[in-house]
């Protein structure tokens, strides 16, 4: 009868322990003050990529130096950037703009494999 006391003690500890973790905030992550923009791309420059998001709203984000492109697991270049392409970007607030630091290109459509 002491064991199975024990048992549920150890338990009952184990289960204050998650339930205490749950309810305290986590800290923020690094990615806590980004911006994510999913959507699709109805305009691209040298600089910037305009993105219809997932909600109807056109947002425009720059690019910089340090902004790195990607289709899949595989590197590409900004200039593989399309209308029509699906992306998700990775961007940070600079001077009340929006400035990538990774711009992931969905991968091709059905339509653009087959030409």
């Amino acid at each position: 009868m002491h064991e199975m006391r024990v048992v549920r003690r150890k338990y009952f500890g184990m289960a204050l322990a998650i339930l205490a973790a749950a309810l305290v905030p986590a800290p923020m992550s690094a990615h806590g003050d980004e911006e994510h923009v999913t959507g699709t791309v109805t305009a691209v420059s040298a600089t910037s990529v305009t993105v219809k998001t997932t909600d109807g709203k056109a947002v425009s984000v720059g690019f910089d130096a340090k902004t790195t492109y990607s289709r899949g697991k595989q590197a590409v270049q900004k200039t593989d950037i399309k209308v029509g392409d699906r992306v998700v970007i990775h961007a940070d607030e600079v001077n009340e703009k929006l400035v990538a630091h990774t711009v992931e290109l969905g991968t091709a459509s059905p339509a653009a494999k087959s030409k």
